[in-house]
């Protein structure tokens, strides 16, 4: 599933096509994807200016003239490619019509915004633009992790005397929102700290190092466009490149990338989910 920096790299890349321009024409192909669309998403799409593109967490935010924002969730496979415009250095033409392009915005200077989701585990929703942040979507969700509000102190408190592993702690999008397996590996590696290690035990001095960590992996991985592991694509259909910077995730039996360390990368599966850490390193 895309995380935060790959949901900020299609944002992004969606802001000249979208930002301050108008949806000439909505389609809506199917009646759903993982949950039904909103009653007649497209007509309350279609002659519709989009005022602002932003993000919360790993929602994509289409602030509309029409007081309603479009709420979009990649999930594990969708992708909103921008066709008939130039995105970066090029141009991109309209491809043919695909069995899984579900959603798509003709802007009227002739842009084209697809959403392709092979699985159906994307979503979209609309909602009044001043309750966004009591959409059943959102309302849970903790800080994000490149804002203010996520500091160090915030962390510390968060994780006081908090009886589950750090790993878990930090995937759980009510204390931070945004985070996945991915970066949280790469976050506990950096931070020299365990993913087995219980979150109310570590040292606070060690928490608090982690939130300048936690910040440093996002905006490296946005800077490359994210991580291209199955699905995943830029809007402009581009890979992203983060992958090949990884220390740690999918790394197993390789050797740590630290000066000096003798250690193997091993993998450990909690709640589910396999996790990348250097035994040596990370303690």
């Amino acid at each position: 599933m895309p995380e935060l920096p790959e949901v900020e790299t299609v944002r992004r890349g969606l802001v000249p096509v979208m930002e301050g321009r108008v949806i000439a024409r909505a389609e809506v192909r199917r009646p759903n994807l993982r949950w039904p669309f909103p009653e007649s998403l497209a007509a309350r799409l279609t002659g519709r200016r989009v005022l602002r593109l932003g993000r919360r967490s790993k929602y994509i935010l289409a602030d509309l003239d029409s007081g309603e924002t479009l709420i979009v969730h990649l999930g594990m496979s969708g992708r909103m490619l921008v066709s008939g415009a130039e995105v970066g250095q090029f141009h991109h033409a309209h491809p043919a019509p695909d069995k899984h392009d579900h959603v798509v915005l003709t802007m009227q200077d002739g842009a084209r915004i697809t959403f392709n989701d092979a699985r159906r585990f994307g979503a979209m929703d609309l909602t009044p633009t001043g309750a966004v942040e009591e959409h059943w979507l959102i309302r849970s969700l903790g800080p994000e992790p490149l804002g203010n509000a996520f500091d160090e102190d915030y962390l510390a408190a968060r994780l006081k005397g908090r009886r589950t592993p750090i790993k878990s702690a930090l995937l759980d999008q009510r204390v931070v929102s945004g985070l996945g397996n991915i970066y949280v590996c790469e976050a506990l590696y950096r931070g020299h700290i365990s993913p087995k290690r219980m979150a109310g035990r570590i040292a606070e001095a060690r928490v608090r190092r982690l939130v300048p960590v936690i910040r440093e992996v996002l905006n490296d991985a946005i800077a490359a466009g994210g991580s291209s592991l199955r699905d995943y694509r830029q809007a402009d259909g581009e890979l992203g490149y983060f992958q090949h910077a990884f220390d740690v995730y999918d790394r197993e039996g390789a050797p740590c990338h630290t000066t000096g360390c003798a250690g193997t990368i091993a993998r450990v599966v909690q709640s589910g989910r396999s996790s990348f850490y250097c035994p040596k390193c990370q303690r």
